[in-house]
């Protein structure tokens, strides 16, 4: 190996490795851009594939988990801000009704090895998203843009909010957690929502993760309130007075949230402040791009803020 090195994020690789992550890269970019952009249900399809084998490939060059990939700006990626892990997510629509997201959580290595997990989307396949616990084979997919942690007992607790374009007529976000367990492996989801506070007629069942389904075309907020320690969103209405049918939902300018207490988030039925102070930045808008793409900047932005600091 060759070259002088240089230091990112407290760790030294070297130059070459520096050169070799900078070439996948460009060779990276074409592919993740056609993941989004492509016309063509095949042509999104075999972009995946190619940039799926090759990006495994990329990952395997040593210290690659401090090699920031900025330039795949259709890929999400997030840093814990712990930095133990990072996680990648995209999606890949296969037409007007059906989307697909793909995701890997990469974890950091005292030897800067791979140790990478693929995530698979099993939300097509159930229709029950929200009742159990999962694991990386049976993932249900989203496009991370947060990642919040937590620490209960002595354990890590990741709270994940991401968007689903879902399908034609309605969008998802969803709020999952993350853990690790006994044996280093992710967990997706577990009993860490409560809704003890609501009325008896508006109380939840136990889920196990939670989400809002709404309107296509309306404009959501859905994030973390720092100085307020609380996840706020948009309360939701059906503007058409049918409330089985989620396409109608839109925000009727009132909020819901949730507050951390006693290691699980505790729903609070209307949240008076209606200022988000960490975070104007959620909104489907702001996300994705008008040809789907993600808005690379505050994906980038927001990483770097997780990375500073651990809530």
């Amino acid at each position: 190996m060759a070259g002088s090195g240089q230091t990112v994020a407290g760790k030294h690789f070297t130059t070459f490795d520096k050169s070799q992550l900078e070439k996948q890269q460009d060779s990276l970019a074409p592919f993740a851009y056609e993941i989004v952009n492509a016309p063509e249900p095949n042509q999104r399809f075999r972009a995946d594939s190619f940039f799926i084998r090759l990006f495994v490939r990329s990952l395997k060059i040593p210290n690659s988990f401090y090699f920031p990939f900025d330039s795949l700006q259709t890929i999400s990626k997030l840093y814990a801000p712990d930095s133990s892990f990072r996680i990648f997510t995209w999606q890949i629509k296969k037409d007007e009704y059906v989307y697909f997201q793909r995701g890997a959580i990469q974890m950091r290595t005292e030897d800067g090895s791979l140790k990478l997990f693929p995530l698979h989307d099993f939300s097509n396949f159930t229709s029950k998203p929200a009742d159990s616990v999962r694991n990386p084979n049976n993932w249900i997919g989203a496009i991370y843009y947060r990642i919040i942690q937590k620490k209960f007992n002595g354990k890590n607790i990741y709270t994940l909010l991401g968007f689903d374009d879902f399908t034609i007529d309605r969008n998802k976000k969803w709020m999952e957690v993350l853990t690790f367990n006994d044996q280093d492996q992710p967990v997706f989801g577990g009993p860490y929502f409560s809704f003890k506070n609501d009325s008896a007629k508006a109380a939840k069942k136990q889920v196990m993760r939670f989400y809002i389904e709404y309107k296509k075309e309306a404009v959501t907020s859905f994030n973390y309130d720092t100085s307020l320690n609380m996840i706020i969103y948009d309360h939701l209405i059906s503007e058409s007075d049918e409330p089985d049918r989620k396409e109608t939902f839109v925000p009727d300018g009132d909020y819901e949230g949730f507050i951390w207490q006693d290691g699980q988030w505790l729903h609070v039925p209307k949240v008076f402040n209606q200022a988000l102070q960490d975070g104007q930045f959620p909104t489907d808008k702001k996300i994705l791009s008008d040809d789907g793409g993600i808005n690379e900047e505050l994906l980038k932005q927001q990483s770097d803020k997780n990375k500073k600091k651990s809530n």
